[in-house]
């Protein structure tokens, strides 16, 4: 009899353990993004290494802003430093966001004719998105925070 009373308080606790577990999942999934799921000015940095071509590879990191328009365009400044060597440059893009509220952008930066892409997941509500570039020969990683959180 206790061995049932045991298995039954286990099941009652399981069950009870999986309900509020999934519950907010479950009403987490029911949000969905789109790209006027990212919108206003962030602020990034972004880390790696451009492994190829060689005269381009070696140690990457940047700062900048990102401006997001809410309709898939994109606009940024930043101080970069490739391998050491510090350039300013301007970019220009466009953005797709899924409604898992993860994305994909395509970006020109100026003035060296560069076209990258990056695959994204907005996070915070649309305060943060996390950014990996995805083209062959760059390892490259970003974070962006919204600077004005309560526009």
């Amino acid at each position: 009899m206790k061995r049932t009373t045991a298995a039954a308080a286990f099941v009652i606790v399981f069950a009870t353990l999986f309900v509020l577990g999934v519950a907010p999942c479950a009403a987490a999934q029911d949000k969905q993004c789109s790209n006027a799921s990212l919108n206003g000015a962030f602020a990034y940095t972004n880390t790696g290494f451009i492994v190829a071509p060689p005269p381009l590879a070696g140690p990457f990191a940047g700062v900048g802003t990102q401006t997001f328009d809410g309709k898939g365009n994109t606009f940024a400044s930043a101080t970069v430093s490739q391998n050491g060597n510090i350039f300013h440059v301007t970019i220009t893009g466009t953005y797709t966001v899924n409604s898992d509220c993860t994305g994909s952008m395509t970006l020109l930066v100026s003035p060296v004719g560069v076209t990258t892409h990056a695959d994204f997941v907005i996070v915070r509500g649309g305060a943060e998105f996390r950014a990996i570039n995805t083209d062959p020969g760059t390892v490259i990683t970003t974070v962006g925070k919204k600077q004005f959180p309560d526009d």
